[in-house]
């Protein structure tokens, strides 16, 4: 397949121009940030373009102080006590599990039981694999993924598969960096027991439509599962919509605490699933020979919580609330069309990705002709510029592309237009390192 317009040609027509102008119509509101005061971090340091939030975000300082207070107030070991401490700390935790499940468009009661507090969007997807697919893997099956799956999301179903003696499907985009539904339903069929795909892909910022997938995989009893680490940051989730059958986030990427995941499952598959991890909290009973497990989400919430950071990822959900998704969603918007249009002005630079800045939640993928994306990277530092630079865990991909490695910008909501002058500046302090 030719992935040329993927791999970035910087083609820039009138008609281009004229609506990446359009786009740009609130540039004079992105000169400045309101929320950059928001994060402590990004108000100690006013001189660093952050442009990394695809790998972590910022955590605003109410974030913060939720797991501060957590540890000041209310820190016991919760589930565990009957004491008025424990108790608390249950119901932070309870309630955290209810506010997630209605940030993802469910019913904040009924469907929190259904709300697995792990590590991170990683380890939800682990256990999927480790937990879910033996149960249904055989010789001769297949699992069904996308080429643009980020590792955490590909590894563990090569592992399923090979385990299983199945086979493990690809899906691929066309040059749009689009998986239609002719390709779907190429790849998904009556051998197909799992269809797992990123619902925002980490290196090209396109939204895949996986409520398309989960209705095919559907058809043929297959059960959808879907990597939302990339797309929870960016625009509202509603997984009644969806109608996928799991689904996985990592907190870190939406203003919360690192150390913590959340792997939601319809509650039949996970009540039937054997645990991930042994160990105490997620038993009912235990012999000398033998264990029955709790119900879930405890049987597979093993040992210790990190409750503090679950109370802090409850307060990052209220934040994200607070400022709301149109407004982020239009300042990422209009800061995607402005990144793109200063690239595309560098005759070095050439983007990666759909052509169209709307196609591109929050991921801006670049390559300089010439310098390696370390050196690029490297030196952007030095200008105070924080890029991601290499494969982005997302190997397969970027062998697709013809790649080796590419640069990645990724911008949220507290950027603000100056981030972006920073990089192009940089940008052009690397060609002259290079070329005089």
């Amino acid at each position: 397949m030719n992935n040329r317009r993927l791999r970035g040609e910087n083609m820039l027509t009138d008609a281009g121009r004229a609506e990446w102008a359009g786009r740009n119509a609130q540039a004079s509101a992105l000169a400045t940030s309101p929320y950059k005061s928001d994060f402590p971090l990004l108000a100690r340091k006013p001189e660093l373009a952050f442009l990394d939030s695809a790998a972590t975000a910022q955590r605003p300082k109410v974030v913060l102080e939720a797991q501060k207070s957590f540890y000041e107030t209310m820190n016991a070991n919760a589930l565990r006590g009957l004491y008025e401490l424990s108790v608390q700390a249950t119901e932070a935790i309870q309630a955290a599990r209810a506010h997630v499940a209605s940030f993802l468009g469910l019913d904040g009661k009924k469907d929190a039981r259904d709300i697995v507090f792990c590590r991170n969007a990683s380890e939800a997807l682990n256990m999927v694999a480790g937990s879910y697919a033996p149960t249904v893997l055989g010789p001769g099956d297949e699992v069904c993924i996308t080429v643009m799956e980020h590792h955490s999301n590909l590894v563990p179903w090569q592992q399923a598969c090979r385990a299983a003696g199945a086979k493990l499907v690809y899906m691929y985009p066309d040059d749009e960096g689009v998986i239609g539904e002719e390709e779907m339903r190429a790849k998904i069929g009556p051998r197909t027991k799992i269809v797992s795909a990123v619902h925002v892909s980490n290196v090209l910022g396109v939204e895949n439509d996986v409520a398309l997938m989960a209705r095919i995989a559907h058809e043929f009893g297959a059960v959808m599962v879907v990597d939302g680490a990339q797309s929870v940051p960016h625009f509202p989730v509603d997984l009644t919509e969806i109608e996928c059958d799991f689904f996985a986030f990592s907190a870190h990427k939406v203003y919360g605490p690192m150390g913590i995941g959340v792997l939601w499952g319809r509650h039949e598959l996970l009540d039937a699933m054997p645990p991930f991890l042994t160990g105490g909290e997620m038993i009912e009973s235990v012999t000398e020979q033998g264990a029955t497990w709790a119900p879930v989400p405890e049987k597979f919430e093993a040992g210790t919580q990190d409750a503090a950071g679950i109370f802090a990822l409850d307060a990052a959900l209220t934040y994200v609330e607070n400022v709301g998704f149109d407004a982020m969603m239009a300042r990422e918007r209009a800061l995607v069309a402005l990144c793109m249009r200063r690239l595309a002005e560098l005759d070095f630079v050439r983007l990666i990705g759909p052509s169209d800045p709307a196609e591109h939640h929050g991921v801006v993928s670049f390559n300089v002709c010439t310098v390696h994306p370390h050196d690029v990277a490297s030196i952007l530092d030095m200008d105070g510029v924080a890029i991601r630079a290499g494969h982005h865990c997302a190997q397969p991909l970027l062998a697709y592309l013809g790649i080796d490695s590419c640069c990645r910008a990724s911008l949220a909501f507290y950027n603000d237009s100056r981030d972006i002058d920073r990089l192009v500046e940089g940008l052009k302090h690397v060609w002259a390192m290079f070329h005089g």
